[in-house]
């Protein structure tokens, strides 16, 4: 029988080890220790059992064999510390016992270096930092008629499925999550997670549909980070991020999305009977914590949750791991996975660039943004019949009346306030109201908006309070990539952001100011009137990538090597997305103590396809998390709603945005297609092994630190990480020909044949074998696609396997090489 290695190495540790009693600023770090976690633990300590599960099979939390091997863990972790450092020189904040063992500490660093020499310490890293990476959506996707319907309508899409979210909280008392108006909801069936309790009005953050709430805060307490005023010792959403994703995800279905005495339309989850488990980790003003993000991941989990949304990705990469698939966040959520849990994870927001993701293992659905079919135009016509395109979610001015135009410079109070920036129109007291009434305030959009320290909500609130019939903010300057969102006002408004228009704008304007001698204005002449910006314009060039969408090649360490693994994975709707704030949010300055926000961000893109995977889930209950993520992949478009392929925006030399054929870099797979998703045919299935395989042939990791993680020696069967079964093929440094391998899986109910071809740009010659096979119901099959390199272009070459039943199923797989000479 082997023994714990802590049992002797404890002995070890009080001799060589002298007690340490430091001086120094303090800091949070994830420490990982020898001995398996719940999760891959297979016996062999006298008196526990094994508790380790089978890849893809869920943690059993009522076991009384799981409690008390991870009550003997945080022992030892509480033994290790406590052996090495005096009491009171160091503060744990967690112990992670199911899906890594090890846990968060906070001590100085020349404690961290003590605890990195001793044995049975197998990592320390410095904490770091992580960052926040819908009324039309759900039509424009086709689930009301493709795919709620299948799960028994709306009122059942998504039934007894959990969906976690690591995020920065929940306002419970939104309609989205409400249950007076749905069908009661019974216990959810697998879920054991707790419900926190309101600390003011003592009444539980769940209600049936919200069926957990906690949250994680010790790294950033620690850290002193913390602020309870603003960021709420509770589940409760302190900025509105977290409200908004959850709601994406699983809010209510016809939720009315009413502002300003205006209905946008009524707002639904992906999918609204799915429930809803909140695990707060980030905070208002400075994001959030890996350690708090790791403990909130390793809870849902053993919670019993059957999905995880993370709309967060790191600052950068952890100060100690080489390798970007190996740290305590990626490790953490590989255990996730094993465990059966599908994860979707936000691309990140670095986009156009290449080389942007912050979400890189194979184990994770790493989610871009598109634009969908609806924009929100508006205009400003002058008097002298020019008519000047913006963005304004308002309403018109009176439609027979044209009114005076007034620049906020020209009507301030007193000249020395100048230190105010006034053209702001932030600030009503700065302004003479007598010379703004009835008429439209002209106002410039300063540095001040992108720092967040202005906001077109208070310009409208400004012009209101002076009588001011209207407005407009005129763009002057841009920074490149610059996106503007409309916002909706209850006054009639305008963005003018070309800022061609605005110089033309300035120039009228200009015109009809007569002066006097000293510049000061003798009369307003130019008029003007607003347009109505309500009514939202279809576009059939949707799906479009987003220009803040991150982009590949994806990396496989922090000096940015290329690896053979394609990311993103997938394209769902991440702009401008409407869904639920809350009141006390403040994330989003145009949206402070609004009931719904229309904001931006692949953190949108992610709860998306959360929500879809919820209802694949529901249909397809015993499907891996690898079969749910091939499925969403295998079947999503490259093309646009016109038939054309799809484009990505992107910055042209000139800084402004033009639109270009977008690339699996851009978009993964393409574009999510949830109706096609429930019936793809064939899946390309992997598991927790299959990892394993990918981290030991991938040539920068180190095969200790693959065991430090993973508690299983390396095996290289695999050969290359490029034979992964992932449903897609990358190679970023082909020398001559190379053959990958994959495997499909027939997971329709009839037998099938399919018919395989495949294309390639000129650079790289393909060829797939067998060239057609017949599949039975429930079988698999393998098939080997050859590329050899034909000349050398110096960038990657594009293509695609495709995979044609005779049943009517289509299977797409992306195709990714860089070719290089011998």
């Amino acid at each position: 029988m082997r023994m714990f290695g802590f049992e002797c190495l404890l002995m070890i540790i009080t001799i060589i080890v002298c007690t340490l009693v430091v001086s120094g600023k303090g800091e949070v770090y994830i420490v990982t220790v020898e001995g398996e976690p719940i999760i891959s633990y297979e016996g062999g300590i006298d008196g526990f059992l094994a508790t380790s599960v089978e890849s893809d099979e869920s943690i059993d939390t009522t076991s009384e064999l799981v409690t008390s091997y991870g009550r003997h863990l945080e022992k030892k972790h509480d033994m290790l510390l406590g052996m090495v450092f005096e009491q009171g020189t160091y503060t744990k904040l967690y112990s992670y016992r199911h899906l890594i063992n090890g846990f968060s500490v906070h001590i100085s660093p020349e404690q961290a270096e003590t605890l990195r020499r001793t044995p049975g310490v197998k990592s320390v890293q410095r904490d770091w930092k992580v960052r926040r990476l819908t009324t039309h959506t759900p039509q424009f996707l086709g689930l009301p008629t493709g795919v709620w319907p299948t799960g028994g309508g709306f009122d059942r899409a998504g039934e007894d499925i959990v969906i976690g979210l690591i995020d920065s909280g929940i306002y419970p008392h939104h309609p989205s999550f409400a249950t007076h108006n749905t069908e009661p909801y019974g216990p959810a069936p697998k879920y054991r997670g707790k419900c926190e309790v309101d600390p003011d009005t003592k009444r539980s953050y769940c209600n049936g549909k919200i069926v957990g709430a906690q949250h994680f805060a010790h790294a950033a307490i620690a850290v002193g980070a913390f602020n309870p005023s603003i960021d709420f010792a509770s589940p409760l959403d302190g900025d509105g991020h977290g409200s908004h994703t959850a709601s994406i995800a699983a809010g209510n279905n016809g939720i009315p999305v009413r502002m300003h005495g205006h209905e946008f339309g009524k707002a639904s989850g992906m999918a609204p009977r799915a429930r809803i488990a909140v695990y707060k980790a980030l905070y208002r003003l400075f994001g959030g914590f890996v350690a708090d993000v790791v403990a909130a991941i390793d809870q849902a989990v053993y919670d019993g949750v059957d999905i995880l949304s993370l709309s967060i990705g790191p600052n950068g990469p952890p100060a100690a791991t080489k390798s970007t698939f190996l740290n305590p966040f990626d490790a953490t959520l590989l255990g996730a996975v094993k465990a059966g849990v599908f994860v979707a994870q936000a691309a990140g927001n670095g986009g156009p660039f290449p080389k942007t993701l912050l979400s890189y293992s194979p184990w994770i659905a790493s989610v871009a943004a598109a634009i969908d079919d609806r924009r929100y135009k508006n205009h400003l016509i002058l008097g002298n019949g020019k008519i000047l395109a913006g963005i304004g979610l308002s309403p018109s001015t009176h439609l027979n009346e044209i009114y005076t135009l007034v620049a906020a410079n020209d009507v301030l109070l007193d000249s020395s306030v100048m230190r105010y920036k006034p053209t702001d129109c932030q600030r009503p007291e700065l302004l003479n109201k007598n010379l703004i009434k009835g008429n439209i305030l002209l106002c410039g959009y300063s540095f001040n908006f992108v720092a967040h320290t202005a906001s077109i909500k208070k310009v409208s609130e400004t012009a209101k309070a002076l009588g001011a019939v209207g407005f407009v903010i005129c763009v002057e300057n841009v920074s490149s990539g610059k996106i503007f969102d409309p916002v909706p006002v209850g006054l009639p408004g305008i963005l003018i952001t070309d800022v061609r228009n605005s110089k033309e704008l300035v120039d009228y304007y200009k015109i009809t100011t007569p002066r006097d001698w000293t510049g000061r204005v003798k009369s307003f002449k130019g008029t003007g009137k607003i347009g109505d910006g309500l009514m939202p314009i279809l576009h059939k060039s949707a799906p479009q990538v987003a220009l803040f969408s991150a982009r590949g090649p994806n990396t496989k360490d922090y000096s940015f090597q290329e690896a053979d693994l394609l990311k993103p994975d997938i394209l769902a709707p991440g702009s401008l997305i409407w869904a639920a704030w809350c009141p006390n949010g403040t994330d989003e300055p145009n949206y402070v103590g609004e009931g719904f926000a229309m904001i931006s961000g692949t953190s949108m893109a992610a709860p998306h396809i959360a929500g879809i995977a919820a209802l694949i889930k529901q249909k397809h209950p015993h499907w891996s998390p690898a079969a749910i993520k091939s499925a969403l992949m295998t079947t999503a478009t490259t093309l646009d709603r016109a038939g054309n392929p799809l484009l990505a925006q992107q910055t042209s030399e000139t800084e402004a945005m033009k639109f270009v054929k977008g690339t699996p870099f851009d978009y993964g797979s393409g574009h999510v297609d949830p109706t096609a998703a429930l019936n793809p045919g064939l899946i390309f299935d992997a598991g927790y092994e299959d990892y394993l395989g990918f981290l030991c042939t991938t040539s920068s990791i180190d095969v200790h630190e693959i065991r430090s993680y993973t508690h299983r020696p390396c095996n290289n069967t695999m050969g290359k990480p490029s034979n992964l079964n992932t449903p897609s093929i990358t190679i970023s440094h082909l020398v001559g020909t190379q053959t990958v391998t994959r495997t499909v899986t027939n997971v329709a109910e009839e037998e099938e044949t399919y018919a395989i071809t495949a294309r390639m740009d000129p650079a790289i010659a393909i060829e797939v074998n067998p060239p057609a096979m017949t599949i039975k119901a429930g079988a698999s099959r393998k098939f080997t696609v050859t590329l050899t390199v034909r000349s050398i272009i110096g960038t990657y070459s594009f293509g695609q396997v495709l995979m044609k039943g005779s049943r009517g199923h289509k299977v797409r797989i992306p195709v990714v090489v860089n070719g290089y000479p011998r």
